[in-house]
């Protein structure tokens, strides 16, 4: 079977190391493979013992693997693949919206082909829209190679639980979200992150979604060249590797991969090049499929439970007791994975609740970032004060 690749603009055809009969691409899906794919294309980081910083070197080796590992599109759509493992959020319409006349004018008809089916999925499909924008890849390798030094995000979890014996805080710099609307009018992302440093945080997410949450990659850069030292969480919906590279340019210390988004080969795909990168991965699942799915993936060290529903946005935090009972619970204590509460959690009981259950890190953001001080707000959170 041959692979396709795409090489600064240009579609080549690489052979695989396979026996299979020889696959034919019908000429009309040759596009939709040039549009939708986005390989690292002999990219190689490697990470500086003393620095932490990523280095961009040419290697035939990663070209095989991510051939290897994006094969699979050259013989399925994505939404098929996803369909099989349970995702319900689309990553993109599955018709074009059809155009109907009248006499002199012309109409669209929404229907459940190019109608997103809820607020996740309306999200991630403007997120290909806003990816046909996007800056040349050979562009962001020259910015990576002045990006800097990525920071231990899971290190920095680990310490400040050992360190106050309590999750350790991913404290969220967000000025909106969909269904609460504007969190906090006086927003200032620098302001708001050293606040959360002082008052303990251990690292941060930084929203950088702008049209849904209000949020920037500017907001992420300011925040990092603050003098903040906290390790960063870019908060972002990811569909494409293309992100992680831009991300990590723009200082991330870590990403977040979605599960309900993602389909299996995409989060292995992807947790290779953040290593390479030298970035985290929190890998997100919010019921027992997705989590089953993410603990049949090597390599993956941080996984956050959403008590979210993604769909309905309906907050249970009871989901995060009832992921890490029984035998996944086991799991993640013999692979010694960092598990992370996400949403929902307002109170030093839901802490305690979310903590007993397993968690050894939250992210929370609503409840601390509304505060007039956030920083204190993250006392009232847990009930003390966590800071050094």
């Amino acid at each position: 079977m041959e692979s396709l690749i795409s090489l600064k603009g240009h579609f080549h055809v690489f052979p695989s190391f396979s026996s299979k009969p020889r696959t034919t691409i019908p000429p009309t899906q040759v596009n939709t493979y040039r549009k939708n794919s986005f390989f690292t294309f002999s990219v190689r980081a490697q990470v500086e013992p003393n620095e932490g910083s990523a280095s961009i070197a040419t290697s035939s080796e990663s070209v095989v693997d991510a051939l290897k590992v994006k094969e699979w599109e050259v013989g399925m759509f994505h939404n098929e693949v996803a369909a099989t493992q349970g995702i319900r959020i689309r990553r993109r319409p599955p018709t074009g919206p059809p155009i109907h006349y009248v006499g002199p004018f012309e109409f669209r008809l929404e229907n459940e082909g190019n109608t997103p089916r809820n607020i996740l999925e309306e999200i991630i499909w403007n997120k290909d829209i806003e990816l046909k924008e996007r800056k040349p890849i050979g562009m962001i390798r020259k910015d990576l190679e002045k990006a800097p030094p990525v920071r231990d995000f899971i290190g920095a979890l680990r310490a400040a639980n050992e360190r106050t014996g309590l999750p350790g805080l991913i404290a969220e710099v967000k000025k909106a979200s969909p269904s609460r609307g504007i969190l906090r009018e006086n927003f200032d992302p620098v302001e708001i992150a050293q606040s959360y440093e002082k008052g303990g945080a251990a690292c941060l997410s930084v929203l950088t979604d702008e049209k849904y949450f209000k949020g920037s990659f500017e907001n992420l850069e300011l925040i990092r060249n603050s003098g903040v030292k906290c390790p960063l969480l870019c908060k972002e919906f990811i569909v494409d590797a293309w992100q992680l590279y831009y991300a990590r340019s723009k200082g991330a210390d870590a990403v977040l991969l979605i599960a309900a988004v993602l389909p299996d080969l995409d989060i292995k795909y992807m947790t290779k090049i953040c290593k390479l990168l030298g970035l985290t991965a929190l890998v997100e699942v919010h019921d027992e499929r997705e989590f089953d799915r993410v603990l049949g993936i090597e390599g993956v060290e941080l996984i956050g439970i959403n008590n979210r529903n993604l769909e309905t946005f309906e907050l249970d935090i009871s989901t995060t007791k009832k992921l890490l009972e029984g035998e996944r619970g086991k799991i993640i204590r013999e692979r010694n994975i960092v598990m992370v509460g996400e949403s929902g959690l307002f109170t030093p009981e839901d802490i305690a609740y979310v903590q007993e259950a397993g968690v050894k890190a939250v992210l929370v953001g609503e409840s601390i970032v509304k505060q007039s001080d956030p920083g204190k707000g993250i006392s009232n959170l847990f009930g003390k004060d966590i800071s050094v």
